[in-house]
């Protein structure tokens, strides 16, 4: 399947894999049981009260019924683009334009949910079948994708560093924390590839691009020093070190 490639709003280009179709329709068949399993709950608990109240009995039903309608756009809202099911899966929601995903993208995707799910499946499989990266309809009016959260990289892939305890910084906090840790990411494992191949072309790009986000000189002799402690800073003040 090929990667999902996003420009970050630092304009840094990441690479994710899709989820593929049956990762999408197994944790949908997740939710699903969670939902069902929410209305027995529901049923067992307050059934023989319902059943014996007439006045308010269809505003009650239907106030006990908000939580299965909403499920997917209230996960997805404040689990970050996941609902329980795709944390089985190991997958979430992304904006494919490199900004966060929101509440409007969220219920654009619940929206169309109506037409591509429930109503009848069809045109949502066929969706995902002819659209390179599985993107249902939802996906497409939204601007969304959903991607695999599964690590393909070992350590060395990581945005981990290894800084000695008494560590100083170069770099002011404010200048590193424009950076995510998916920017981190793409800047050592671009770093280990120029350092790998001798290419001094690529390590002079990797320089100016972080030193423009900065707005800052290049305090050291050579680009490499310059990007390894950039990435070691960044652990610094993160803590995301080893």
């Amino acid at each position: 399947m090929p990667n999902l490639y996003i420009n970050t709003t630092q304009n840094i280009q990441l690479f994710f894999t899709p989820a593929s179709i049956g990762e999408r329709i197994l944790a949908f068949l997740a939710d699903f049981l969670i939902r069902i399993a929410y209305l027995i709950l529901i049923f067992f608990v307050f059934g023989e009260a319902l059943s014996q109240m007439y006045d308010y009995k269809t505003a009650i039903y239907l106030l006990l019924m908000l939580p299965f309608f909403f499920y997917s756009l209230a996960c997805e809202t404040f689990l970050d683009g996941r609902t329980f099911g795709k944390m089985l899966l190991k997958i979430k929601v992304v904006k494919i334009d490199g900004y966060q995903s929101g509440f409007l993208d969220y219920f654009i995707r619940w929206i169309f949910s109506i037409i591509d799910i429930y109503l009848t499946p069809i045109p949502g499989i066929l969706s995902m079948v002819f659209n390179k990266h599985t993107r249902r309809l939802g996906d497409l009016a939204a601007g969304t994708a959903v991607i695999s959260e599964k690590s393909k990289y070992n350590l060395s892939h990581t945005i981990l560093m290894d800084i000695q305890e008494n560590y100083q910084p170069c770099f002011a906090r404010n200048q590193i924390m424009l950076f995510s840790d998916n920017d981190i990411r793409i800047v050592k494992e671009n770093l280990q590839l120029a350092e790998k191949n001798k290419n001094g072309i690529l390590l002079q790009k990797i320089a100016d691009k972080i030193l423009s986000i900065m707005n800052t000189p290049n305090p050291f002799i050579t680009n490499s020093q310059m990007i390894n402690t950039f990435l070691k800073d960044y652990n610094y003040y993160t803590g995301s070190h080893t």
